[in-house]
Order: C-alpha cells, then structure tokens, then sequence
C-alpha cells in the first residue's frame, strides 16, 4: 500500500486555493499602506497648487503678499510715479536687465512684469533668505535719502531692491527678487500658472 493513497486530491486543491487567496489578501492588506505612503499627503499638494487671489481691492501704492509654496508673494500694485523712476535707479542697479536673475520670459522688462502697473515677486531676499521690507516712500534719509526712490529694504544685511525687484550694485544680494510664474485676467491673479 503506497502512502498517497488515502489522500483526497480534491480536499487537497481546495486546501492550497483557499490558502494561496487568504495569502494574496494578506499581502495586499501590508502593501496598500507602503504603496500609499509614496503619495504626496494633501497638505503637500495643497502648497504646490497655485494660488489664486481678486486684486482689484488693492489701491495704488499698496502691496498685499500671498502665500504659494511656502513663501511669501509680494503683489504691488504701483503708481504712474513709481513706474516713472525705475529708469531713474537704472544707473544703480546690479542687473537691471534681469540677465542673470528668474522671471518667467513673459516679464523680462524693466517693470518684470505682465501688466505695467503690477508687480508680483518672491519676498525672499536673495542674500540669505530674510523677508525685504516694503518701502514705498522715496527720499527716505535712512535709505539713501534722495537716491531712494522706493523699494523693498532687507533689514537682515541691508540689500536694498527697487519697485522691480531688481538689487542695487554693492549689496549682499547677488540677484533680483525672483518672480513666479503667474497670470492675470481681469483682476484675477493666479501664482502657479502662465
């Protein structure tokens, strides 16, 4: 009597289906959460959505700043003088063509902007990373006097940007205020999308 004949073949099959389904079933209980993990959570997606805000409240001369990915996007909606002395500044400026420094092809101009009157740009000071303050007012004495003709002032080591953006020659700052990829329709503005 040979040892395989008391075996049901069929009990046998159903034994090993059974085992192998409650196996596949374990596996991808554990694997759903590791597959999952790779995905980036919602507040990572949120940062990197763009950011859409309605600027037709902000009056001229006033900045607001914005959120998108973390940092601070300064809007400011400038005045026909302060469009008027950006040429003035030319002189003083570190690269006042914007060679060397990020904008989207679309604002590579002297007002590094789509539309003249709007300026959008990261407020992080390209020297180390301190947030420039916004000063509008020209002539100020503690930034130059009459050589100031409004900008954004960095307190942590003192570069000075004009309304472009753009770095004064001999400052900490190596480049311009970098300007994100944005568009405008009406007075809707969008940070994230051209």
């Amino acid at each position: 009597m040979s040892h395989a004949e008391g075996v049901n073949v069929k009990r046998r099959r159903v034994l090993i289906a059974s085992t192998a389904a409650i196996g596949a079933v374990g596996v991808g209980a554990i694997a759903t959460p590791f597959v999952r993990s790779w995905y980036p959570s919602a507040k990572a997606e949120a940062a990197g959505a763009a950011v859409v805000a309605d600027i037709a409240g902000i009056e001229n001369g006033q900045m607001i700043t914005l959120k998108y990915r973390g940092k601070p996007i300064f809007v400011v909606k400038r005045t026909e003088d302060m469009l008027a002395n950006l040429s003035k500044v030319t002189p003083r400026l570190a690269d006042p063509e914007s060679n060397g420094s990020v904008q989207p092809e679309n604002c590579k101009n002297e007002t590094r902007s789509i539309q003249p009157e709007i300026l959008v740009v990261e407020g992080v000071c390209t020297h180390l990373g301190c947030a420039p303050i916004f000063r509008p007012e020209v002539g100020a004495a503690d930034l130059g006097g009459a050589d100031w003709m409004g900008g954004f002032f960095c307190p942590c080591h003192g570069s000075m940007y004009d309304l472009a953006g753009r770095v004064y020659s001999s400052m900490p700052a190596p480049l311009n205020l970098p300007v994100p990829i944005y568009k405008i329709e009406d007075t809707i503005l969008t940070v994230g999308e051209a």
